[in-house]
């Protein structure tokens, strides 16, 4: 594999519009990134989506994860076209594993209808008095066995539509004070208090969990000091991979976030997450910032041996996910309205169920 081929293969990226430029069209023709994510700014309607997709897939003509952060509540970007998908939080409140697992089901279902195969979920945080202003109804209980209960049927109606489930946020933001799309969050948690509660869900799940992202928060109290965990070979290769066993994809979280900006540039965020262990480089919407990015990766690459076989080894780890994950992966047939009708009567038919299974 060459390094250009390689630096592509580790990026996932955003989308500025609801369709390709020609200036977009090129530099994914360019990079041809491993993975894509879209946010509303680019979902104004189904076949338009669709569109969008197919548009991206030509031109990277490649295996590709087509990513979307849909959890329910208040992070759903099909909200506005489907219909709004109950939280986390009001689903396992149900404590009806029935409806844990219908809900990655419905989850599952809207974005093959649209043509996406990753929704970036669940999050698998604990729900604790400090960071339950920063993350409200996204997560789903302080005891980390509900958690896993919870997850655990999710990833299962997720995988019967044929769609990757990826927790979040390793190693965890549940004792998070601010939010990380504007600071680093340090959480000063001893590890061992960390092992048996926030690090729990990635312990009992590790073989059901085809990606994890890591997280931008900061553990002095840990061995790795006020890092960020994205950058942190520590809690990536010591900790998740080695001490936990996790053999999956393993992503960073959005590098154009505070959390890991106001820590140090995207060109050395970039190459620092691959010497931590990460095989995929999130960037959600700067092309500037990707392109920053992909040089960095390369200029350091073509300087030094060692992260050149790292590069490759991260790039040809991407590849071995996608033959044995995306193996029949073909874009689906655009979806009709009738389609689309029924996925939203679906959703709001579950709605009603969580709202009635519910506490009072």
């Amino acid at each position: 594999m060459t390094l250009r081929r390689a630096a592509g293969q580790v990026l996932m990226v955003g989308l500025e519009s609801t369709q390709l430029s020609a200036v977009e069209t090129a530099w994914l023709r360019l990079l041809r990134p491993g993975a894509v994510i879209l946010f509303r700014r680019n979902i104004e309607a189904a076949q338009q989506t669709h569109a969008l997709l197919a548009e991206v897939k030509q031109a990277v003509d490649a295996p590709l994860l087509r990513c979307v952060d849909v959890e329910g509540g208040t992070v759903d970007r099909l909200r506005d076209l489907i219909a709004r998908m109950p939280s986390p939080f009001a689903v396992a409140a149900t404590r009806k594993p029935a409806l844990f697992e219908k809900h990655g089901r419905l989850i599952g279902q809207e974005l093959r209808l649209l043509g996406l195969n990753t929704p970036l979920a669940p999050v698998l945080d604990l729900r604790t008095a400090a960071s339950e202003s920063v993350m409200t109804s996204r997560v789903v209980s302080a005891d980390p066995v509900e958690v896993i209960a919870y997850a655990k049927q999710f990833l299962k109606g997720l995988a019967q539509e044929n769609v990757l489930g990826c927790g979040k946020h390793f190693p965890g933001l549940g004792s998070g004070q601010v939010d990380s799309h504007h600071t680093t969050p340090l959480i000063a948690k001893p590890f061992d208090l960390l092992w048996q509660e926030d690090l729990l869900p990635y312990r009992r799940l590790a073989k059901q969990l085809p990606m994890v992202t890591v997280s931008h928060a900061g553990y002095p109290d840990s061995l790795s000091g006020s890092e960020p965990a994205s950058t942190s070979r520590y809690w990536i290769t010591e900790v998740l991979t080695r001490k936990i066993g996790y053999q999956g994809l393993i992503l960073s979280d959005d590098m154009e976030m505070g959390g890991i900006l106001t820590y140090m540039g995207i060109a050395e965020a970039a190459v620092r997450s691959l010497e931590a262990g990460i095989h995929g480089v999130e960037i959600c919407r700067d092309p500037a910032l990707v392109f920053a990015a992909y040089e960095a990766l390369l200029r350091e690459a073509e300087s030094s041996p060692a992260f050149a076989r790292l590069l490759r080894r991260a790039a040809a780890k991407v590849q071995a996910f996608y033959a044995l994950r995306l193996k029949r992966d073909a874009l689906p047939p655009p979806p009709t309205n009738s389609a689309v009708t029924q996925m939203r009567t679906a959703v709001e038919r579950y709605t009603e169920q969580v709202a009635k299974a519910g506490p009072p």
